[in-house]
């Protein structure tokens, strides 16, 4: 049954800067309520264009989102068939986006726990320089669960391992500056990168591939049940998940490690000042 859908916002299209023609915005979004509204407005408010892609919610937002859209020249918004991850709805937004023209997207999560304040700043840095991904380094406060924080260290231990230390500060925080082209060929090349495993594995391989990691500090927010905050994650499944993603990603250094070797020493990218 398909849960009452939330009301949709009825403000007509914000007022923002002129529409980039080289950045964009990507949000994928399942199930996260009125909140993806919340986060859709404050995202247009400093930027765009912004696409959004929902990725088979069963929540009335799809619905919603197209009718904000329908209103706001800036907002894209595409609606999958049914849930298939949020790699597999990035790479949508990816697409949509490499065909439009754009060179760079960044990626923010719909559950309002990424600054939608920063995205400018962000923006910036990616446009200073093209060739790397800008990359969020999570400020916590006291709404982050210490689970979560205690254990993304061991991801980010093994991302540093895997790369040889290129130097990805933090692995799993989704908001980020990727070059368009680059991530698309990555995830092309590959069936993985599709679920929960898209953040982690998506700096690793770009790194393999040259890609300079540029580190920013940026808040993130755990969201309270009553403050309309939606969680998908699910500690056995997902951390199984990121298991086997590390051991693919271990055979993968493996066999490259002496070409990274030889970048390293050489001073090449991603490992160039």
């Amino acid at each position: 049954m398909t849960p009452h859908a939330p009301a949709v916002p009825s403000a007509s299209a914000p007022d923002t800067p002129p529409a980039s023609r080289t950045h964009v915005v990507v949000i994928p979004s399942f199930d996260t309520g009125s909140q993806v509204y919340k986060t859709v407005n404050a995202a247009r408010a400093r930027w765009q264009p912004v696409f959004v892609v929902v990725d088979g919610s069963r929540d009335g937002t799809g619905e919603g989102l197209q009718q904000m859209a329908a209103n706001d020249p800036g907002l894209r918004v595409w609606v999958l068939p049914h849930n298939q991850g949020k790699g597999a709805a990035v790479l949508r937004g990816l697409q949509e986006a490499h065909a439009a023209g754009f060179t760079h997207a960044l990626t923010m999560d719909a559950d309002g726990q990424h600054p939608a304040q920063m995205i400018p700043s962000f923006m910036q840095a990616s446009q200073q320089r093209p060739d790397a991904m800008i990359l969020g380094r999570p400020v916590f406060d006291d709404s982050a669960p210490l689970l979560r924080v205690r254990g993304r260290r061991v991801s980010n231990w093994w991302t540093n391992l895997e790369t040889l230390g290129a130097g990805v500060a933090d692995s799993l925080y989704g908001f980020r500056v990727y070059p368009i082209d680059s991530l698309i060929a990555v995830m092309q090349a590959q069936h993985w990168m599709r679920r929960f495993d898209f953040d982690t594995e998506a700096v690793v391989r770009l790194a393999w591939r040259g890609v300079k990691p540029i580190n920013r500090d940026a808040p993130v927010k755990y969201l309270s049940a009553e403050e309309g905050g939606v969680s998908h994650f699910r500690y056995g499944r997902d951390n199984a998940l990121l298991s086997w993603m590390h051991t693919r990603l271990m055979i993968g250094f493996v066999l490259r490690l002496p070409v990274l070797i030889w970048r390293r020493l050489r001073r090449q990218p991603p490992f160039q000042p």
